[in-house]
This record gives structure tokens, sequence and C-alpha cells, in this order.
């Protein structure tokens, strides 16, 4: 994964329980004292490190810590000068979902040795729709609902997000997601 990632988690961990908790975190995932480069390309096995150990230091089940790290990754893009690139994805909720293998295709430009994953959306009403989300990592399912509920906040309506894994030759994830706007 791409340093922008990493440096997304060290955000969250800094912001929300400071700076000592970072580096015991670090330390115990044996990331060394030294800050991440957002477009250099790490291995998978950083981010595994960084989120076992933060479950580890924080005494929290993975599910937790990757679905609030996907709430925070809608914020922390947005902030750290790809806004404009996840406002061209879309200006609603349901616009956005569709448009994730798009947004996907254009970071791509920037981070050439990206491997994202693909997502489908189907049985598509007016106030649901089940997203297929497909990966070679495996286990991030929790994050993708964390990025879901964030999405959510951002486009000011309230979703209700359950997922499944599908096995077989085609295993995936598929999340149902049911949302109404806020009042």
């Amino acid at each position: 994964m791409y340093g922008l990632v990493n440096k997304a988690v060290e955000g969250l961990i800094r912001s929300r329980f400071g700076d000592e908790t970072w580096g015991k975190i670090r330390t115990d995932a044996g990331v060394p004292d030294e800050p991440f480069m957002s477009m250099e390309n790490y291995d998978d096995s950083v981010t595994y490190n960084l989120v076992g150990s933060t479950c580890k230091v924080l005494n929290l089940p993975p599910e937790t810590v990757l679905e609030e790290f996907g709430k925070y990754w809608v914020l922390y893009t947005g902030e750290a000068g790809y806004g404009g690139l996840m406002q061209s994805a879309g200006g609603s909720f349901v616009e956005f979902i569709r448009n994730l293998d798009a947004l996907h295709t254009r970071v791509k430009l920037s981070f050439p040795n990206l491997q994202p994953p693909s997502f489908q959306v189907a049985e598509e009403s007016d106030r649901s729709l089940v997203l297929h989300y497909h990966s070679h990592r495996a286990g991030l399912a929790p994050f993708v609902v964390g990025l879901l509920k964030g999405l959510a906040s951002r486009f000011k309506v309230e979703a209700e997000i359950a997922y499944k894994r599908v096995d077989g030759a085609s295993a995936h994830d598929t999340f149902v997601i049911r949302w109404n706007p806020i009042s």
C-alpha cells in the first residue's frame, strides 16, 4: 500500500490517542521512527502490522480499528489534497458509491502501482443497494464499512450497512446498504 495509507493510520492514532500511543504502536509494529512518504509503495505487511499493533496496544478488535480507520480515511483524503478528486466522484451518497471504480481509475494516474479493489452496485432501489467488493487483500470488509459510514456522514445520510462474505470461485464481500437523508 502507498505511504498515504500509512500516514492516515498515523494521523488517526495521533489525533485520537496522542503521540505517545502512536510511538508504542509504531514500535510494536516494527516501523522505523521516520515519516511515511505518501507516494512511496510500502509492503502491505506494514499496514497490517500497524493495524495489529493498534489492536494490541488499544485492546480493540480488528473490526473496530478498521471501521474507525475507514471513517477517518474519508475525512483524511478530503483534507490531504484529494478533496477535488472526491468531489468529482459524485454529488450524492449513491452517485459516489456508483463511481468508486472510476475514482480508483483516476487515483491510479497518480499512484501507478496501485492495486485497487473493485466495486459493483446491484439491486439498487430508492433507499437501498447491494455493493459487491472484490479485493486481493484479505480482511478489509470492516474498513469498507467505515468508508461507507464516512461517506454517509459526508453526504448527510443515515446509513445502515450489513456485510457478508461470499465464498466460492468468485469470493468477495457484499454490503447491503440502506439509507435515509438526515433531516
